[in-house]
């Protein structure tokens, strides 16, 4: 008899999540049979992540699931990132320690001071946010992002050229790369360098994946139109295509859609939207995290595309 109530699914989820977070295929009744699960149940639990009330699945720090026959994979980048706290936050935490160390006793206390003496300085270091008044967020894992941000302003301002480590979203480690930073960008509540590297391509660098960083004494001259382009989408992404998809978000989800966006619904509280495609894949995954809430009204062949994808993964 497998236990149930909330606490027994959480409890369910927490050994299952780290036995797929790796992004490779997994054998179904593999997985049931680690975690102490029936395939049934654990299907049913996997199904409670993606839907979740407060915003649509796959929204924001998005966790790809995806099903076949007989196996399971999970994509996610949010398990591999350092936690990340706003300020109100932050400072919640202070409170209910100091609140907690009054209760303790003095061994345990030790352990509370060394804690308060950790967040307070972590709160001292929190940057403040020039783009946005008001915002502000640390990172409990690193504040050498503080520092981090430091360096590679002055290397804007001074046409450094820097070397960095730099983790993207899919790996477990750093890589070192040379690049030319252009301009900082601050969007989505997170910071963005935008650099080119010797192949003159311009890529985005979000500072807190960035774990080491150290100014050249080689200097580049700046790209103007690489500034101006990434000014004028308004969003860490940017791209030369020409190629555009339509896509028609049912009233059940478009609401937000439309506040990221900043659009307004339709009367009966859709939301059209067109995108600009760099990468047909990239389409078809964006309109798949929605399941029936999203359909391609154009191009056809990128419904085609999503028709053939949706046809793999139930076996037709």
């Amino acid at each position: 008899m497998i236990p149930k109530g909330a606490a027994a699914q959480l409890n369910r989820i927490l050994q299952l999540i780290p036995e797929l977070a790796d992004g490779q295929e997994h054998r179904i009744e593999d997985i049931a049979l680690t975690v102490g699960s029936s395939r049934e149940q654990m299907m049913a639990d996997l199904t409670s992540i993606g839907d979740r009330f407060d915003a649509p699945g796959g929204f924001v720090d998005a966790i790809s699931i995806l099903v076949e026959q007989h196996v399971v994979s999970v994509h996610t980048s949010h398990f591999h990132r350092p936690m990340r706290l706003t300020m109100g936050e932050l400072c919640a935490l202070e409170l209910g320690l100091t609140m907690l160390r009054a209760e303790r006793t003095p061994l345990e206390v030790q352990a509370v001071d060394r804690a308060l003496v950790r967040l307070r300085e972590t709160i001292s270091n929190v940057p403040s946010n020039d783009r946005h008044v008001g915002t502000r967020y640390a990172e409990l894992a690193t504040v050498s992002s503080v520092e981090h941000l430091a360096v590679i302003r002055r290397a804007v301002c001074d046409r450094f050229r820097l070397r960095l480590r730099y983790r993207s979203s899919s790996a477990t480690k750093g890589v070192e790369r040379i690049v030319s930073p252009q301009c900082l960008v601050f969007a989505e509540q997170m910071w963005y360098m935008v650099a080119t590297s010797d192949d003159e391509a311009y890529r985005f660098f979000r500072l807190d994946r960035v774990e080491k960083v150290e100014a050249l004494d080689d200097t580049f001259e700046a790209d103007a139109s690489v500034v101006a382009r990434v000014m004028a989408s308004g969003r860490p992404f940017a791209s030369d295509s020409a190629r555009r998809m339509t896509v028609r978000y049912s009233p059940r989800i478009a609401r937000w859609v439309a506040e990221r966006e900043g659009v307004k619904l339709a009367k009966d509280g859709s939301l059209t939207l067109e995108h600009v495609v760099a990468d047909d894949a990239w389409a078809v995954r964006h309109v798949l995290q929605y399941g029936p809430e999203a359909e391609i009204i154009a191009p056809e062949d990128l419904r085609v595309q999503l028709v053939r994808q949706l046809d793999e993964l139930v076996g037709d």
